[in-house]
């Protein structure tokens, strides 16, 4: 049809970050029900969802972490941007760095009926489990439209590291001068 277009569906989401032994990691999370139990490479996501009436893109993004996990976020968040994750669908990301215990994640659920057409009607886990994951790992785990904002990540981090390096030069140059 000419002239009528798709309207683009939001999402927001966090990225938790840590380092460990000297090695970023990220949370992800895998989702839960019987289409997805078996599958591993490529379907792990940053926690995300659609807000709700009037709630502004990060209140949302800490409301699907806390439902998706049971996990309470706040701190100093470092806005990732948007992507297209579909044709209209795009999400918004914030990273935040916490190194929390993810070892018992609770999460909301749906209702499915499995197996299709059965009648049967279960009820299941949006998420089923959450890992840290260092980059490399990461970045083979998360659904590939997701890779972007790792990448964001590293590179805000890195120009982080490199500003901190270069102001404890100055530093150390001002002080010798005298």
């Amino acid at each position: 049809m000419e002239g009528s277009k798709k309207v683009s569906v939001y999402s927001n989401g966090i990225l938790l970050f840590r380092s460990r032994n000297e090695r970023l990691e990220v949370m992800l999370v895998h989702p839960g029900g019987p289409i997805w139990s078996k599958k591993d490479y490529g379907v792990w996501s940053i926690p995300k969802g659609l807000p709700e009436k009037n709630e502004n893109p990060l209140d949302t993004a800490k409301r699907e972490l806390r439902e998706e996990t049971g996990l309470e976020v706040d701190g100093k968040f470092i806005d990732l941007g948007e992507l297209n994750q579909s044709r209209n669908k795009i999400v918004h990301v914030w990273a935040l760095e916490k190194d929390l215990d993810i070892t018992n994640v609770i999460s909301n659920t749906f209702i499915l009926e499995w197996p299709k057409n059965s009648g049967k009607i279960q009820e299941y886990p949006e998420v089923d489990r959450a890992g840290w994951f260092d980059i490399e790992l990461a970045k083979k785990k998360i659904r590939k439209e997701q890779i972007g904002f790792i990448d964001r990540l590293i590179g805000i981090i890195n120009c982080s590291q490199k500003e901190k390096h270069l102001n404890k030069e100055k530093r150390h140059r001002q002080t010798t001068l005298f």
